[in-house]
């Protein structure tokens, strides 16, 4: 990164994309603390995703606003795994951690519906794959960051990521 201090990330993509994995392992590989970005949810988020319901941009506010205050007291650094899909939302925690640097995580919705099928004990309905990916949108040209395929192992992934990092 260019500025001085450690690097400030958030691990995005639509669930089942890996964000937890690849980000603990870039938290780990960089030194860095690591939050996991559904713990930030209220419980009314969980309920509703749990029961199969879409969150709305009101559903998101709070849970964004905390993200983006965890990242702000980030002064060493850190990694948050994070949906982030709407560039708004990239821009609110951008707002608050002006150095943030975005990894998409990004894989065919087959891949990411079959991973979501095989995990066990998360709150994530896999019903609500297809109005993740309606919402996603890719990061811009003007965004820091990079897109990362999620084709390969997690630490091949998370070693894509670190590199990116590394060059950004």
């Amino acid at each position: 990164m260019s500025h001085n201090t450690a690097p400030l990330v958030v691990v995005m993509g639509v669930s089942g994309s890996g964000k937890t994995t690849v980000g603990r392992l870039l938290a780990q590989h960089l030194g860095v603390p690591y939050a996991e970005g559904d713990d930030f949810h209220p419980a009314s988020n969980v309920a509703k995703m749990r029961a199969g319901q879409p969150l709305q941009d009101d559903d998101r506010r709070s849970w964004l606003e905390t993200i983006a205050q965890w990242l702000a007291g980030q002064d060493c650094g850190g990694v948050v795994a994070c949906s982030a899909l709407k560039r708004r939302y990239r821009d609110r925690l951008a707002s608050a951690a002006p150095h943030v640097a975005f990894l998409h995580l990004d894989g065919s919705p087959e891949l990411i519906a079959a991973r979501i099928t095989a995990r066990q004990g998360h709150f994530m309905s896999p019903d609500l794959l297809r109005s993740q990916l309606a919402d996603l949108e890719p990061l811009g040209d003007d965004e820091a960051g990079a897109t990362v395929p999620i084709d390969g192992t997690p630490q091949q992934t998370a070693a894509l990521a670190h590199a990116a990092i590394a060059s950004s």
